[in-house]
C-alpha cells in the first residue's frame, strides 16, 4: 500500500493565465493516413513540436504568431496563417515532392535491424558513452536549481460546477493549457529548492547542499517531496534501463534497445555549432515499459545533445497515463557534453482514456557553474546536517531572484498568491485534513499537540479476543519533534479485558543520533509470527488479528513487557542499539499451552529479563527529517540486522539462562526487464535451555492474506525450533511474459513467483522440557531437520490494478501419518496501490 500516491491525487486548487497563441490539429497525406512525427513550428521561430504517431500536435507559445510551417522529408513544405491566437482541432494535408518521391519513407512497422545508419550510430554511442558526462572527471561540483509541481488537469464545466468546489470557484478565474498533451490545467502546488552537488569518481561518492528551499504554503510539505523526488529519481539516459515508479524501463540508447525499438535515421542539422544527427525511435511491442521519441547526436563525439522520450501508453504501469522526459546538454568542449535542462512531466490518472481527469507532476531542474577536479576529502562527504536550519526555508525573494536559473512564468507566480488565499477557505482545510489523515494514519488536533491513530489499527479480530476495538494517539508539535510519547488502549469484547501500552522517545544528540527509548505494554499476541525480533515495544503482528484463517487463531500469548534502551547512529545508516527488557508470558487460549517442567513440577507463566545489543546497517538509505522520527525517502536499499541477546537468571527473579544469536540480511534488486527480486536470508541459534515462549517459532500464516517473510502452508507452531536458516525468494516480473500473451496483454496482469525454504532444529534437552504430557493442549516440538521445509508459489498481480492472489504450493513434509493436518494447497492474496 502506497499512503503517498493516495495523498498525491488528493489535492486541488489553482489560478493562472492563458498563453498568447495555441493550437492543435492533426497532420495528414493526400491518402488521409496520419503523418507521424512531422515538424510544426511558428513561422520565424524555432519554437515547435512534431506530431505524435497518430499524426497529431499541441503547442503554445507567450509570444503571438500569426502563421505555422509544417514539414516532413518527401512533402512540400505548407504555410498556414493563424487567424486567431487560439486555434483548436485544424487538419493539415501535406502533399509530396514530385521531385523527391523516391526519398519519402513512412516511419511506421518494424525497422530492419541491417543496413540501418540510424542503428549504426547507436552502436558509435555505447563505444563512446563512457567519456560523456561527469564520469570523465576524478571530482566535479555543479549548481542545481530544481522546481516541483502539481496540477489538477482536465479542466470543464463540470469540475467547475462541481460541489467539490463549491465556495472555492475563485481558483478557476483563469486557466492555462499545457504545451506537452493539450490539456487544461490548474496549478495546485510548486516546490523550489537551490542546492550545491559535490561528487568525487575515485571514491564514489557524492553530496548535496541545501542553500535555499520555497513551497506554495504548505506548513508540512515534505511527504509531496519525498514522493516525487522518490518517482523522479535521477538517471543516466545512457544506462540499459532508466528506472520510474519502481519500474525499469528500457532506454533507447541500451544495448538491449536493438530488439526493444526501431530506428530510424530522420534528419541532420547544425545545433549550436555541432553537426548533429536525429534519431526517431519507437517500440517494436506493445504492453512493454518502453518509450518512443527522437534524439540529437553529434557526428564526432556521439554525445546526445538533445532527447526527448514519452511513454508508450500501453506500458504495464498503473495511475500514470502519461510520462514526458526532455533533457538538453551543454558542450563543455569537443568532447564533453555536459546535462543543462532536465524537464520530466507524468500524468497521473484512475485510468488512461484520453478524456480522464488527472494530476500533473512536473519536475524541473537546471544545471550551472560545473567545476572539475577540486579534490575533497573523504570526510566531508560523510558529514551530515543534523539540525533543521529554518533560514533555509524563509530565503528573501532577492536570493531567489539571484539563484533561480529559470524565471517563474506567470502560472507559476499565481500559485504562491492563490494559496495563500485557498488555506483561509475552511472547506480546503478540510480537504486537506483529510488527505493529510490518508496519507499518515492519523488525526490531527490542531488545539493540541496531539494526533489520533493510527486509524488503519482500530478494528481487530481473534479467538480470544473476539471483537477488538482500539483507540490509540501520539504527541506531535511537528516532524522534527525531539521527543515522542505515544500509547494505545484496546478491549476485546470475547475476553472482556481491557489491554494498553504506553512509549517515549527522546532524541538527545542530533550529531550521533543518540535515542533514549522505553515504555510498557500489556496486551493479547501472536508470537512467532517472524524470526526476527521485533524491537518496538509497541509493535503488534498482523497475525495476532484476523476475521477469517485456514484454521482457528487461538494460539495467542499474554504478554506484559518493560523495555529500556538507548541507540546511536555514529555513521550513516548505522545503527547501534543496547537495551533491556522484561516479560512475562503465559498463555491466552484454554486451547494453547505454555507450560513447561521445572524441578519443582510444572509452571504456565515465563518471567524473563533479557539484555540486547544489535547493529542494523541501511546502504544507500535516504531519510529526511531531523527529530526523533525521520522518514524513509526511499526503499531500494538493503537492510543488515544482527542482534545478541542475554537472557540472566540472575536479575529480577527471572527463569532462564541463555544466549540467542540472530542475523537477517533483505536485499531488493531491480533485473533490468526482468522486474524487481526480494532476497531474504535469516538464521539464529539460542544457546541453552528455553521453553517454547524463548524459542523460534518458524513463522507460518493461517490467513487469507500475503505476508512476505511467512510461510503460507505452515500452521502457526507447526515448526519449532533453536537453531535456523531461512532464505526467502519472491520475484515480481511487472508483467515481462503477460504482456506477449495476445489475449492477456490488454489486462496488464503482472506474473510473480516465490520460493521459500527454512532448516532447522532442537535439542532433545528442549524437547524434554517442553514436554508436558498431563496437559491435553501441550504438543510434540518438531524442527524441520530431516530436510529443508520448502514451498513455492505462483501469483497475478494488477487485478484491477489493485489486487493480487497467489497460489501456494508446499513442497515436502506431506506424510499424512507425521503430518496429519498439512496443507498441502492454499490461495492467499491482497491488495494495494502499485505503480
Amino acid at each position: 500500500m502506497n499512503p503517498k500516491l493516495l495523498f498525491t491525487f488528493f489535492f486541488i486548487g489553482i489560478i493562472s493565465t492563458f498563453a498568447q497563441t495555441k493550437v492543435s490539429g492533426h497532420v495528414f497525406d493526400e491518402d488521409n493516413q496520419p503523418v507521424s512525427f512531422a515538424n510544426v513550428i511558428f513561422k520565424g521561430s524555432t519554437q515547435g513540436t512534431i506530431t505524435d504517431e497518430n499524426g497529431k500536435f499541441y503547442m503554445e507559445s507567450t509570444d503571438t504568431w500569426t502563421a505555422l510551417t509544417v514539414s516532413f522529408l518527401g512533402y512540400e513544405t505548407l504555410n498556414v496563417p493563424l487567424e486567431k491566437k487560439v486555434n483548436y482541432d485544424l487538419n493539415f494535408v501535406l502533399k509530396e515532392e514530385a521531385a523527391q518521391l523516391s526519398q519519402v519513407f513512412i516511419v511506421a512497422g518494424k525497422q530492419s535491424k541491417k543496413n540501418n545508419p540510424a542503428i549504426d550510430l547507436l552502436r558509435k554511442i555505447w563505444e563512446h558513452k563512457r567519456k560523456n558526462g561527469l564520469k570523465h572527471f576524478n571530482q566535479f561540483e555543479y549548481n542545481k536549481y530544481e522546481k516541483v509541481e502539481f496540477d489538477i488537469n482536465t479542466i470543464d464545466s463540470a469540475l467547475i460546477k462541481s460541489k467539490l468546489f463549491r465556495g472555492m470557484e475563485f481558483v478557476f478565474n483563469e486557466v492555462d493549457t499545457s504545451n506537452v498533451t493539450g490539456k487544461t490545467y490548474l496549478p495546485i502546488f510548486i516546490n523550489e529548492a537551490v542546492s550545491t552537488v559535490y561528487g568525487d569518481n575515485v571514491i564514489k561518492k557524492e553530496k548535496e547542499v541545501l542553500n535555499g528551499n520555497k513551497n506554495s504554503g504548505f506548513s508540512d510539505n515534505q511527504i509531496i517531496i519525498d514522493f516525487v523526488d522518490d518517482l523522479y529519481s535521477d538517471y543516466d539516459i545512457y544506462d540499459n534501463y532508466l528506472n520510474f515508479f519502481d519500474k525499469s524501463f528500457v532506454s533507447p540508447l541500451s544495448r538491449t534497445g536493438i530488439n526493444t525499438y526501431n530506428y530510424v535515421l530522420k534528419d541532420s542539422a547544425f545545433i549550436e555549432n555541432k553537426w548533429c544527427y536525429n534519431i526517431i525511435y519507437y517500440p517494436r511491442r506493445k504492453n512493454e515499459l518502453t518509450f518512443k521519441g527522437d534524439f540529437w547526436v553529434a557526428d564526432s563525439t556521439y554525445a546526445i545533445k538533445e532527447i526527448n522520450l514519452q511513454a508508450s501508453k500501453s506500458a504495464n504501469i498503473n495511475w500514470v497515463k502519461e510520462i514526458y522526459i526532455e533533457q538538453e546538454f551543454d558542450v563543455l568542449n569537443d568532447s564533453i557534453f555536459l546535462v543543462k535542462r532536465d524537464y520530466m512531466m507524468s500524468d497521473f490518472a484512475f485510468n488512461k482514456k484520453e478524456k480522464s481527469r488527472g494530476v500533473y507532476g512536473k519536475r524541473t531542474t537546471l544545471y550551472d557553474n560545473y567545476k572539475f577536479d577540486i579534490e575533497k576529502n573523504k570526510k566531508f562527504y560523510e558529514t551530515e546536517v543534523y539540525n533543521y536550519d529554518k533560514d533555509i526555508y524563509d530565503r528573501d525573494d532577492s536570493f531567489w531572484t539571484e539563484n533561480r536559473l529559470e524565471a517563474l512564468n506567470k502560472d507559476e507566480k499565481g500559485v504562491y498568491k492563490m494559496l495563500d488565499t485557498l488555506k483561509t477557505v475552511k472547506k480546503f482545510k478540510r480537504l486537506y485534513n483529510l488527505g493529510s489523515i490518508l496519507a499518515s494514519g492519523y488525526i490531527e488536533f490542531n488545539e493540541l499537540p496531539l494526533d489520533y491513530g493510527p486509524i488503519f489499527s482500530t478494528f481487530g479480530f481473534n479467538e480470544v479476543e473476539g471483537m477488538r476495538l482500539r483507540a490509540g494517539g501520539r504527541t506531535y508539535f511537528g516532524k522534527n519533534d525531539l521527543w515522542r510519547l505515544e500509547g494505545f488502549l484496546a478491549y476485546g469484547f470475547k475476553d472482556d479485558k481491557f489491554k494498553y501500552g504506553i512509549s517515549g522517545k527522546w532524541l538527545i544528540d542530533k550529531k550521533n543520533r543518540f535515542i533514549i527509548s522505553g515504555g510498557n505494554r500489556r496486551d493479547v499476541e501472536q508470537t512467532g509470527a517472524s524470526l526476527t525480533t521485533s524491537t518496538d515495544v509497541l509493535g503488534r503482528s498482523l497475525a495476532s488479528s484476523s476475521v477469517v484463517g485456514t484454521g482457528a487463531n487461538d494460539k495467542l500469548t499474554s504478554i506484559n513487557l518493560t523495555s529500556l534502551a538507548v541507540e546511536m547512529e555514529p555513521w550513516r545508516n548505522v545503527v547501534f542499539r543496547i537495551g533491556g527488557n522484561y516479560r512475562t508470558l503465559s498463555s491466552a487460549s484454554p486451547t494453547f499451552s505454555l507450560d513447561y517442567n521445572t524441578p519443582t513440577g510444572v509452571e504456565s507463566d515465563i518471567k524473563q529479563y533479557e539484555s540486547t545489543f544489535s547493529v542494523s546497517y541501511f546502504p544507500q538509505r535516504k531519510m529526511t527529517g531531523f527529530g526523533v522520527e525521520r522518514f524513509n525517502a526511499n526503499d531500494d536499499y538493503a537492510s543488515i540486522f544482527a542482534q545478541v541477546s542475554r537472557g540472566d537468571k540472575s536479575l529480577l527473579s527471572s527463569d532462564f539462562d541463555y544466549t540467542k544469536v540472530q542475523f537477517s540480511y533483505i536485499q531488493p534488486w531491480l533485473v533490468g526487464g526482468l522486474g524487481r527480486l526480494t532476497t531474504t536470508i535469516e538464521a539464529g541459534k539460542t544457546f541453552g535451555e528455553v521453553p517454547l515462549g524463548l524459542l523460534s517459532a518458524i513463522p507460518g500464516n493461517q490467513s487469507y492474506f500475503s505476508i512476505y517473510n511467512t510461510f503460507s502452508q505452515l500452521d502457526y507452531y507447526e515448526f519449532v525450533s533453536d537453531t535456523y536458516t531461512s532464505l526467502q525468494l519472491e520475484h515480481n516480473f511487472n508483467g515481462r511474459f503477460f504482456s506477449r500473451i495476445p489475449f492477456l496483454r490488454k489486462l496488464n496482469l503482472r506474473e510473480i513467483v516465490g520460493i521459500r525454504g527454512v532448516w532447522g532444529e532442537i535439542s532433545n534437552e528442549n524437547k524434554l522440557l517442553n514436554n508436558v504430557p498431563s496437559n491435553p493442549n501441550n504438543f510434540e516440538l518438531i524442527a524441520p531437520n530431516d530436510k529443508m521445509y520448502y514451498e513455492y508459489s505462483f501469483g497475478v498481480g494488477n487485478i484491477f490494478k489493485v489486487f493480487r492472489i497467489d497460489f501456494n504450493f508446499r513442497g515436502n513434509y506431506l506424510d499424512e501419518v507425521k503430518n496429519p493436518n498439512a496443507r498441502k494447497f492454499g490461495i492467499t492474496g491482497s491488495f494495494g496501490f502499485h505503480f
